[in-house]
């Protein structure tokens, strides 16, 4: 059973020990090795991830400063099967004293995955059913989005809400934290974005719902990669 006990790191290599598969995801200029040295490097919020904050609409926001920061978080989703594997998780405080739920998800130049209809025709598809409609019940959406809408988007996004219910957070936020010089993937970032008829451009945050007490806010930061000295 895996432990909810996290240890505090020392160094940007002491995140690799939280991947799934370590060997295979820790490498130079990919996401899970970036972030971890960006976010080392800063100790709090990267510059691109505040100033994010700082020019949303929302006053409150503003003012968000990290209070915990957690790699690699594990947020129970429904359905059988593995757990949704934030690649950070930040639980933060704005400016109004409420609580930030933050989900992080990495990217360089990798994609976001299965798009959902090829995601929902492999494996049990019962389950996967099962999955999606505790998903999409915990973003307010009523129908399934096209089949083009990559799903890890709408986990991470789902994964934000979850954990803001068991924090008792008013906000919920899903930020993708991009090293891509070309900004790989973003318009399947605004695809998804659009499903609320919402647009999100690079740099900004934007409030896409409100599920029950909760708003919903997604953002697109752009960070230039860190200098990685270790391996």
């Amino acid at each position: 059973m895996k432990s909810r006990i996290y240890i505090p790191t020392t160094d940007p290599s002491d995140w690799k020990q939280f991947l799934k598969s370590p060997d295979k995801h820790w490498k130079i200029d990919y996401s899970a090795h970036t972030l971890a040295h960006r976010w080392h490097e800063a100790d709090g919020f990267p510059n691109e991830i505040e100033a994010l904050f700082i020019q949303s609409d929302l006053p409150a926001l503003k003012k968000t400063v990290p209070i915990l920061i957690i790699p690699e978080r594990i947020t129970p989703i429904g359905g059988r099967g593995g757990s949704c594997r934030n690649d950070v998780f930040v639980l933060a405080k704005a400016g109004d004293k409420a609580l930030v739920s933050i989900t992080f998800e990495g990217k360089v130049d990798e994609s976001f995955g299965d798009p959902l209809g090829y995601w929902k025709s492999i494996g049990n598809q019962q389950n996967r059913r099962s999955r999606l409609d505790f998903l999409l019940k915990k973003l307010g959406l009523g129908a399934d989005p096209p089949d083009t809408i990559f799903y890890q988007l709408i986990q991470r996004t789902a994964a934000a809400i979850v954990e803001a219910e068991l924090f008792n957070a008013n906000y919920a936020v899903m930020i993708v934290h991009s090293f891509s010089a070309g900004q790989s993937h973003f318009s399947a970032f605004q695809e998804f974005a659009r499903l609320f008829k919402k647009d999100v451009a690079v740099g900004q945050l934007v409030e896409i719902a409100q599920i029950n007490e909760i708003r919903l806010f997604v953002g697109w930061a752009q960070g230039s990669k860190p200098l990685l000295i270790h391996s």
